[in-house]
């Protein structure tokens, strides 16, 4: 294990469908904004919009990127949704094997 330092991120995101993350992660991962998303499958999602409470399947996915790549992940999935406000939220990577690093770096032209 290695301290990552804050170069890497997780984003965490949510989409409307399948078809919808799949696009979305094909995009971040051939445009090398990611080394790799996880299409997590679908979640059942309870949140408050526009005054009133509601309930949605969504489906989750998770990117691995470095923080510097951020502003265009966010760009990139703004672009391909569907919502007016997606979730997109970046966690830092406080640790990690040090050769997935090296390979996340890597992949994403860093």
């Amino acid at each position: 294990m290695v301290n990552a330092g804050g170069e890497f991120i997780m984003v965490y995101m949510t989409a409307a469908d399948r078809a919808e993350a799949d696009a979305i992660a094909e995009a971040l991962v051939q445009g090398k904004l990611a080394a790799c998303v996880n299409v997590l499958g679908e979640a059942a999602s309870t949140y408050r919009w526009q005054g009133r409470v509601e309930k949605a399947a969504e489906v989750v996915l998770i990117a691995k990127t470095r923080a510097a790549l951020f502003g265009q992940v966010r760009e990139t999935v703004k672009a391909l949704h569907s919502y007016d406000v997606p979730c997109i939220v970046a966690y830092p990577m406080t640790d990690g094997f040090a050769p997935y690093l090296d390979w996340i770096r890597a992949e994403t032209g860093g």
